[in-house]
This record gives structure tokens, sequence and C-alpha cells, in this order.
């Protein structure tokens, strides 16, 4: 098995066979939502989508003209945060029944290679979540922890971020009207520390009983 396996790039013929393993892949993954769409047919396609943007690679590993394995993987130019290109491999995984048989260093040194006539310093992996033996083996192989990827769809972002601003708007209310009754009680009926309430009943008291004549009469 070790010397029949063979690694190449895959072309659009490869690709339905490809796709049975990406579900097969999902169904080992207690994150299988997370990894990709559970339709061989929208795999297919999302496939074709890779392979047809800028360094976009899929590199399959073929054993009795059958697909056994596979990386999917993307050559990263220099951007904001990286001056020299990197290849980022976005998934790489073994069919179950072709474990342990060498076709996982094979992919990797298909990968490797790609990096180096890409130019990249380096290759970043995101093991398959849930998946420990992935874990190990790129372990195994150098490959050290760098960054987690936490992953939300864009409704439940919309949705949280909605909720979000509720109690934040009633609690900012709540907090004008507990300043507006307080200034109210302040100063409603009251000129400084003295209690003048009842001072002024009695002022509107006489002025409603001085006749009119009197009130034209007083200064001012």
């Amino acid at each position: 098995m070790r010397q029949a396996v063979e690694v190449r790039r895959a072309v659009g013929d490869d690709l339905p066979g490809i796709a049975v393993l990406c579900a097969e892949a999902r169904s080992e993954s207690a994150s299988g939502a997370q990894i990709c769409a559970p339709d061989e047919d929208r795999l297919v396609r999302h496939l074709s989508v890779l392979l047809a943007i800028p360094g976009g690679t899929v590199l399959v590993a073929v054993h009795d003209d059958r697909p056994v394995g596979f990386v999917l993987a993307r050559v990263l130019e220099p951007h904001l945060f990286a001056d020299e290109p990197s290849l980022y491999v976005e998934a790489v995984y073994v069919g179950e029944d072709s474990r342990r048989r060498g076709v996982g260093h094979a992919l990797l040194s298909a990968t490797a290679e790609l990096a180096a006539t890409s130019g990249a310093s380096h290759v970043y992996s995101v093991p398959i979540p849930g998946s420990r033996g992935v874990q190990r083996f790129l372990a195994r192989l150098g490959f050290g922890p760098v960054a987690g990827h936490r992953v939300v769809s864009t409704a439940v972002l919309q949705r949280r971020l909605a909720a979000d601003l509720v109690p934040a708007r009633r609690g900012t209310r709540s907090l004008e009207d507990l300043i507006a009754r307080r200034r109210r009680a302040r100063t409603e009926g009251m000129s400084g520390p003295v209690d003048l309430r009842e001072f002024q009943a009695q002022y509107q008291r006489a002025d409603v009983a001085t006749p009119e004549a009197e009130r034209e009469a007083l200064p001012g």
C-alpha cells in the first residue's frame, strides 16, 4: 500500500470521490456542521471553487484508482500581517480503511513540496475539530499551536448583536427617568434647604382675596 499510493493535484474528475471522503470526515467530527455541507453535490461545487481561486489546491491520494485521502490547501501571498507567502492547509484527511499505511505521510510530503515550490516559509493547518488522531499526527511532524478559531453563523451574530442593544437602551432610559424624578423632587415647591410650599400657598390665597383696586395700588 505504501508504494502504491499516488499523490497528485486533483482535477475535476477526482472531485466526486473527494466529496465522499469529505462527507466521511464530517460524520466523524463532533462539530461536523462546521466542516462542510452534508450534500455531496454541494461539496463538489465547493471543491471546484477552491480549485478556481488563486493559490487554491486540492491534493488527492489515490490507490487502485480510488481516492483514499486529500489535502485542501491555499497558498497565501504576502499581506498586511505577513511579508512572505505561506501555505494554509484547510483540511487533511485519510479514509478510515486506509489509515496507518503511509497515506498521511505521502499527503504531507506533497504538501511540503507544494510549500517549498511556492516560496512559503510556513505551513499552517487547521485539524478537523474532534480528530485527535490528526492532531497527534501533525504534532509528530512538528506542527505547533498558534491560535484557535471560533465560529458563528451570520444570522446568529446579527440576532445576538440586536438583542444586546435592547437592555442597554432600557437601562439608559431608566437612568434618565430616575435623574429627572430626583430633579423634580428637589425643585418642585422647594427653594434652597427651607420648605416654602406653605408660604407659597398662603401668598396665593392672599393674592386671590385682594381687591383689584388694591392690587393696582400696590407698588411695582
